[in-house]
């Protein structure tokens, strides 16, 4: 029998679900989720270069940070660290979410304070903790190497400035979406799900996570409250909603992540606190749900989670 936290909570939970559900578009609500895109338009010059950019150390303080020290594509994007390690051996303030698919997000970062990729983009490298350079810097470094200084007067017209810079990186990682997992198959009528994923699915949804998990990205579309039943401990230096809005109702308010590739993405969280997908959903149930997942729960929706797992960016595929 699933244990509830207590009785009361869970009565309220449940309220808060319905509640949620209500709010959701008639149109998600018909179809919740939605496959990624086959085809995604980029510019694929400026993609190449932004590629070559987001893996050159040279543009962090001491030389030894990326874009891809933070975000590995060794691990669907994200950071397998709790936290980054920045410049000097500087540690971060939270878990680096993944960068694939994050074109599909309404907002960047896990208090959405960037509008878009490119903005997203400007933020560590000026992160005293992450990159620690100037713009300045930046370009003369660029200018200076014959490779940038040819590829931005080919792509640009004019040799490298920090705002084209930004804009190749973004574009680049426009291109980073990952189509056609199994789930999307499914999705478009070309394959069926297990048994055990089907389940996991109907569960899935049954326990109110497609309200807060929809859409193209199965997420990234809502802010929403970490700890919504029973409260999640919170720091001043955590980046929720409270750090842009100073709103103290937004204590604990992120973004909701994506779960596409959630099965390469671990630890998870906005501090990394859960180290596996059976953490993330114990931890989920309990603080977001209000009662604890049966055992065989846990092992459906995994199931189900992991058929989400999609195909590397066909432009890390290249040479």
């Amino acid at each position: 029998m699933r244990h509830s936290v207590t009785k009361n909570w869970k009565k309220i939970g449940l309220s808060i679900l319905v509640a949620l559900a209500a709010a959701m578009p008639v149109a998600a609500m018909e179809a919740p989720i939605v496959p990624i895109p086959l085809h995604v338009d980029y510019d694929k010059k400026k993609a190449e270069l932004g590629k070559v950019l987001f893996m050159d150390p040279q543009i962090s303080a001491d030389k030894t940070v990326s874009c891809h020290s933070c975000h590995s594509f060794d691990h669907g994007g994200a950071d397998p660290r709790p936290v980054s390690i920045g410049v000097h051996g500087a540690k971060g303030n939270a878990n680096a979410p993944t960068v694939y698919n994050a074109y599909f997000n309404f907002r960047q970062f896990w208090n959405g304070r960037a509008k878009d990729l490119k903005d997203q983009a400007n933020g560590p490298l000026h992160n005293p903790v992450e990159m620690d350079m100037v713009p300045k810097e930046i370009e003369a470094y660029l200018d200076k190497n014959p490779y940038y200084h040819e590829a931005f007067r080919e792509i640009y017209g004019t040799n490298p400035t920090y705002d084209d810079m930004l804009d190749a990186i973004a574009e680049f990682e426009k291109a980073l979406f990952t189509p056609n997992c199994k789930f999307d198959y499914y999705l478009r009528g070309q394959t069926e799900l297990t048994p055990l994923e089907a389940r996991g699915y109907r569960l899935f949804k049954t326990l109110g996570c497609i309200t807060c998990h929809n859409g193209v990205n199965i997420g990234g579309n809502s802010f929403q409250k970490f700890g919504l039943i029973v409260p999640y401990r919170w720091k001043p230096s955590f980046p929720d909603r409270y750090d842009v809005t100073h709103n103290p109702d937004d204590r604990n308010v992120y973004k909701v992540p994506t779960l596409r590739n959630i099965a390469l993405t671990a630890p998870y969280f906005h501090d990394g606190s859960a180290l596996t997908l059976t953490d993330a959903l114990k931890m989920m149930a309990y603080h977001n749900l209000g009662f604890e997942l049966e055992e065989d729960e846990i092992v459906v929706i995994e199931a189900f989670l992991k058929t989400l797992t999609g195909e590397t960016p066909a432009i890390l595929r290249q040479d």
